[in-house]
């Protein structure tokens, strides 16, 4: 130690930052909790010689507490105390001269101050006080000031808000950039010769951003690299270039606008002009005036199909320009650069006079049809032919228009956008009020040469409300798999919806949704070409109010935000491949078109801004669970998917549910993507993931398929979540199949002419994902209480997710299921209160059918315990057991299936047991026997006659657009509109009664909770009725009997006293079977509590050897575990007849120094984690646990654990909290 100096200010210091290299010009500036700065310097105390001079020939020492310390030679001197702030000064910057420093404190403002001469007092004197402001105070943040950094033309700091914010000297904010989430900025950093800022948040990410030259900063603050490849133009129409006077009726302005490059710019206007403006730089325009369409009527839509020429190294513009008069108009637009020229026009009259309202072109069509839109849904597609066979441009006079297709809405609503594909023989249409359409496209009438009238089409399928009431903006069609297709559309709501269609059951399934939160309209979404940059991929173009926004979908991060007025003004953008690097806006301001474009040359671009280190959840992490690798692909070609990378999903108290993933060899986080959010953002508790499925065996043989439908290629993998508000979500796996097609609808046509045509060829590549696939939380009570005074209520309802054309035969309900009367239910104060604890899941399905049906368990903090349904493909959701009666609320969760052999069957699996273990906050364990209600569920789930079901999920709310404000209407106020939708549950021997009637969180909750018994004694079928607005069965039945009568269990065994306070985690290790002939199978339960002590016992059930139809059999005990442990003890119970033992095997009282909240084992290792950081890894030799190592981890508060098991004896451990660290563990 050179010196020590002590300052005489005794308070708690919140900030400190020096400025000088040497110490006599050291200055020191710190933040105290008294909402002052203290400016100090150091001081050479009276006859002191400075260390290191040379006048001195030794350091004197002195003794402190048995160390030898320098004898202070220096002192502390008070320059200043700067008073202002109303908060704690969190964060100091200098300026480079040293006279001036910049604070930020928690007062949610930033203060200028200028450091004044020395006084040399001491810093005790606390009667120095200065206020010495050298600028204004900077306020603009919503919350606390966390960090500051200054340069001599701007200041930058970060708060609390999620925000980074850049001032001048002056106090203006010149730019604001909101990228984080989570809890706040903590860091910011700024380099002026690059112009780069670089900031750190809570939710683990740190950022780069690139800084661009800002009107009112100075040169130094811009790249020289980049500062010239921004530019902005200011364009005004050549018939009102030099013209000041005022705008009248007769004047002429812009209707319609349309990129077709980076510098090339096509306008029309109410006069009919079309004009083509090139953009050479921000000081050189040329204009072009290419055609007058129309001199009677205004042009009301435009669109453009830019494509590279045949026949020169040009461009061929195809514009398609519609007018008042209905009258359409193709103009062909050639020539090299700067130069064009019109090649031919091509007018006829589409639509009546004002009924012309869009024009739209197809890139996989190319420019051979183009579609037109009325008011009315009618949509209509043109041919354009070509007389000659040539493809060549060959003059006007070659090319004749006809109408081979009309399409009509099922909604009478104007179309707004289209795609098609020319492969798949579809076409996709959106409407004004969110409505998604499904057209046969047949590729017979594409090709055909023969002139026929046109044909009149209805839609083959549809989606009602895919994005609320508000407008569909666009839409696109990838496939996905040899029989499904993939469509993805973005909406006025601020959402991308994501949608399945199955080519051979003709239907179409809402399959994810993911709301951009920073935009409150998207209009596209752009893929980037370049997916070997895992920086670039989707792009979110849209609106966010009067602000222009392009939004990295990938990375998380604003790449582009101008101020132009909104969506309603004419506007046309345009990106490159990079389009942080290449992007370009236009839009039209008071009769000014503005031109703003950013477009870097290839070697000098680099993409800003991105991500240095991968951004996870903006709060804690509650949960978390690895992917398993053998579910990831499902055939050779996606191995490379699967690799030695490890996915781990993650749950968060934002509301969040994310998919990260981690590569050994980097041994670092690789990459990280947002999969969406619960329903109304409410925090997510607990996650789980099921991937086996389990096969049950009916009583008597099904036949193959008997659902009408295919057999999926492969088993479900899905995601479980719950949370506050008492929300579950379940999230399937999908392997999106990128296909790079060969060839065009030009080569199809060219071969179908030739009699010689062939399916083009594709190459395929695969990506890993997760998207939502239903949702279900309570109903509202408050909403029933509203309409108790209604006597009668007729539950016959529409699909409002899909409908086929056809109409669905329904049945009359009974009179004695419509009788509706008071008193449906009390109203529940605290219901928004409860939450979910705790999930687990298992699949089971049917031998030979189609439907497979999700189990979940779930914890309530209520001190209930659910056992629930998840009918697949169809995502319906059931209620179908109570596990009571519950003391105290459950905190953690698991299942146990062991597989059913029977001697008389010729030891095949006749079967499953189903089990449920829990633990409790009273540090009781409890063993649930589910197999009976699992299987009598079953039973009933093959009696539904499917071809009257259909899907009734709805896209989840998202609280902002999807429902466009409005409040649904309850079922009697539409009725009349409905179409019946009915569907019967026959159940056979049934010993319980199961729920059902659960609500889908996609609607407003406001249609009459049912929920219908179904008794085993009846051999009568009972009628259900689909309800739409729930998602779920709905049965007609009296009020009074509509109390819950699902079945009640109660556990087969509690084992008391395991801990002494609460049960934070279980884990059950995987079943082993003890016998060749499947009779005995064992498994260890492991769990971890508030009291610090980690429990191990291990399980045996015993099969005995008899035939399952024999009633009166006594179970026979082969369990012969000696005893291992000190006070090792025994309990027997039977399960199904059958004999279980529960061997208490050890148990480590001190495991931790605090509470244990992650257990994992496999039989042979244990893993475990505590809130004192601590991993501790436990090797489980002859029942005893026995420490084998132990590491102290980085991650803050830890809450959950996971393991996954990579070979024998190798492990890599996931820890998550206040972020997530990954810890890999050999025990060789």
């Amino acid at each position: 130690m050179f010196s020590e100096v002590k300052c005489t200010e005794r308070c708690l210091l919140y900030s400190m930052k020096m400025h000088g290299n040497e110490i006599e010009s050291l200055r020191i500036a710190s933040g105290t909790i008294f909402n002052e700065i203290v400016v100090w310097k150091v001081v050479v105390q009276n006859n002191s010689t400075i260390p290191g001079s040379h006048t001195e020939d030794h350091v004197p020492l002195t003794a402190d507490e048995g160390f030898l310390r320098p004898v202070p030679v220096f002192k502390d001197a008070l320059i200043s105390r700067l008073v202002g702030h109303e908060g704690s000064v969190f964060g100091i910057a200098w300026f480079s001269d040293g006279m001036k420093l910049v604070s930020v404190s928690d007062d949610r403002s930033a203060r200028i101050w200028e450091v004044q001469a020395e006084k040399g007092v001491s810093c005790s004197d606390v009667q120095v006080r200065d206020n010495h402001f050298a600028g204004p105070v900077l306020f603009g943040h919503s919350a606390r000031i966390w960090d500051c950094c200054i340069f001599d033309s701007l200041i930058i700091t970060a708060g609390e808000d999620c925000t980074c914010r850049v001032w001048d000297h002056d106090g203006r904010e010149l730019k604001e950039i909101k990228e984080h989430i989570g809890r706040g900025v903590w860091r910011c950093l700024y380099d002026p010769r690059s112009s780069l800022l670089v900031t750190a948040g809570f939710d683990s990410a740190v950022k780069v951003h690139q800084l661009y030259a800002y009107k009112g900063l100075e040169e130094t603050i811009a790249s020289e690299d980049f500062s010239d490849k921004h530019e902005v133009f200011a364009l005004s129409l050549p018939n009102l270039s030099g013209n000041d006077q005022l705008m009248d009726s007769k004047s002429e302005y812009v209707r319609c606008l349309h990129f077709s490059r980076e510098d090339s710019l096509y306008v029309a206007t109410n006069n009919g002009y079309l004009y083509h403006a090139s953009l050479i730089n921000n000081e050189t325009v040329r204009w072009t005036e290419l055609a007058r369409i129309s001199e009677e009527a205004p042009i009301i839509c435009m669109d453009l199909l830019s494509k590279r020429s045949k026949s020169s190294d040009g461009f061929e513009n195809w514009v398609a320009i519609g007018d008042g008069k209905g009258r359409m108009t193709i103009v062909l637009v050639v020539g090299i650069d700067s130069s064009p020229k019109v090649d031919f026009t091509l007018t006829w009259p589409a639509e009546r006079e004002r009924h012309l309202l869009g024009t739209y072109w197809c890139k996989s069509l190319e420019n051979r049809f183009i579609f037109t839109a009325d008011p009315g849904g009618r949509l209509k597609l043109w041919k354009l032919r070509n007389n000659l066979t040539s493809d060549s441009l060959i003059g006007r006079a070659s090319y004749d228009m006809f109408l081979i297709a009309e399409y009509a809405s099922c909604f009478g609503m104007r179309i707004m956008c289209v795609d098609a594909s020319f492969d798949e023989e579809l076409l996709v249409c959106g409407d004004i009020r969110g409505n998604l359409l499904l057209f046969s496209l047949p590729r017979d009438l594409l090709c055909s040469t023969s002139i026929a009238a046109g044909v009149k089409a209805s839609p083959m399928n549809y989606f009602k409300g895919a994005h609320g009431v508000s407008s569909v903006n666009s839409v696109s069609i990838s496939v996905l798999s040899s029989h499904q297709v993939g469509i993805r559309s973005t909406g006025a709501d601020g959402c991308i919806c994501y949608l399945q269609h199955e080519k051979d059951l003709l239907n179409v399934e809402f399959i994810g949704m993911k709301q951009v939160k920073e935009l409150s309209a998207i209009q596209s979404v752009f893929t980037s070409d370049r997916s070997d940059d895992s920086s670039v991929g989707d792009y979110a173009v849209g609106f966010a109010s009067a602000i222009f926004i392009i939004w990295n979908l990938t990375s998380g991060t604003k790449v582009l935000q101008i101020t132009c007025g909104g969506w309603r003004r004419p506007h046309s953008h345009y990106l490159g491949d990079l389009p942080e690097m290449m992007n370009c806006f236009s839009f039209v301001k008071d009769d000014v078109i503005y031109v703003h474009r950013h477009w870097v040359p290839t070697n000098d671009r680099r993409i800003y801004p991105q991500n240095l280190h991968l951004q996870f959840h903006g709060r804690e992490i509650h949960s978390l669970c690895f992917i398993s690798g053998h579910s990831l692909c499902s055939s050779d070609e996606n191995q490379a998917l699967v690799s030695d990378s490890s996915w781990v999903a993650t749950a968060c108290e934002d509301g969040t549910v994310r998919l990260t993933r981690y590569e050994p060899g980097l041994e670092n986080w690789l990459s990280s993507q947002h999969l969406g959010e619960q329903v109304g953002g409410s925090a997510v508790r607990a996650i789980c993931s099921v991937s086996k499925m389990h096969i049950f065996m009916p009583d008597i043989p099904t036949e193959v398929d008997r659902q009408n439908g295919t057999l999926e290629d492969r088993d479900p993998f899905i995601l479980i979540s719950v949370g506050a508000k008492r929300v579950v979500t379940a999230w399937k796996q999908i392997i999106n199949m990128s296909n790079k097609r060969e060839g065009t609808i030009s080569s199809e046509i060219d071969k179908k002419n030739e009699n010689d045509f062939k399916g083009s060829s594709t190459s395929t590549m695969s990506s890993f994902s997760f998207q939502w696939l239903s949702s279900d939380m309570p109903l509202n009570h408050t909403s029933h209480l509203k309409r108790q005074n209604a006597k009668e209520v007729t539950e016959t309802t529409e699909s409002t997710s899909t409908n086929t054309s056809d109409t669905i035969s329904t049945e009359l309900l009974s009179s004695n299921y419509m009788t509706m009367e008071s008193n449906l239910c009390p109203e529940d104060n605290l219901e928004n209160d409860w939450r979910y604890l705790d999930v687990t899941a298992f699949l089971v399905k049917e031998a030979g059918s189609r439907i497979s049906v999700c189990f979940v368990v779930i914890a309530c903090s209520d001190a209930t315990v659910t056992l629930r349904a998840l009918l697949l493909p169809y995502r319906l959701w059931f209620d179908v057991a109570s596990l009571a009666p519950i003391s105290s609320p459950v905190l953690a969760l698991q299942h146990v299936v062991i597989p059913k052999f029977l001697p008389s069957k010729g030891n095949i699996q006749s079967g499953s047991f189903y089990m449920a273990i829990t633990g409790s906050t009273d540090g009781t364990i409890a063993i649930w026997d589910l197999t009976e209600c699992v299987e009598n569920f079953m039973r009933q789930v093959s009696g539904l006659q499917m071809e009257n079901l259909m899907d009734l999920q709805k896209r989840p709310r998202t609280g902002r657009g999807s429902q466009g404000g409005r409040q649904w209407r309850s079922i009697d106020h539409h009725k009349a509109k409905k179409k019946p939708g009915h569907c019967i549950l026959r159940g056979k021997t049934c010993t319980d009664s199961v729920s059902t009637g659960k609500s889908d969180s996609g609607n407003e909750m406001e249609s009459i909770s049912s929920e219908t018994s179904l008794s085993g004694t009846s051999v009568a079928d009972i009628p259900f009725q689909a309800d739409t607005q729930q998602a779920s069965f709905v049965s007609g039945r009296r009020k009074d009997d509509l109390l819950p009568e699902i079945s009640v269990l109660a556990p087969v065994q509690i084992l008391d006293n395991i801990h002494q306070s609460g049960i934070n985690c279980l884990h059950v290790s995987d079943i082993k079977d003890l016998s060749l002939s499947g009779s005995r199978f064992s498994f260890y339960v492991v769990s971890g509590g508030d009291d610090q002590a980690i429990s191990c016992l291990r399980f045996e059930l015993q099969v005995n050897p008899i035939d399952e139809n024999s009633q009166n059999m006594t179970p026979v005990n082969h369990c012969t575990t000696p005893p291992v442990a000190k006070n090792n003890s025994k309990d027997h119970f039977l399960v199904q007849k059958h004999q279980m033992q529960v061997c208490y095997l050890d148990k480590i009282i001190s495991a931790h120094s605090s509470a244990v909240k992650g257990v994992w084992t496999d039989g042979i290792w244990v893993f475990s984690v505590g809130l004192d950081q601590r991993v501790r890894c436990w090797n489980l030799n002859n029942g005893r646990l026995t420490e084998f190592a132990h590491l102290i981890i980085s991650v803050p508060e830890p809450e959950a654990l996971d393991v996954k098991t990579c070979g024998r004896d190798h492990y890599q451990i996931a820890v998550a909290g206040r972020g997530m660290q990954m810890i890999e563990f050999s025990g060789i």
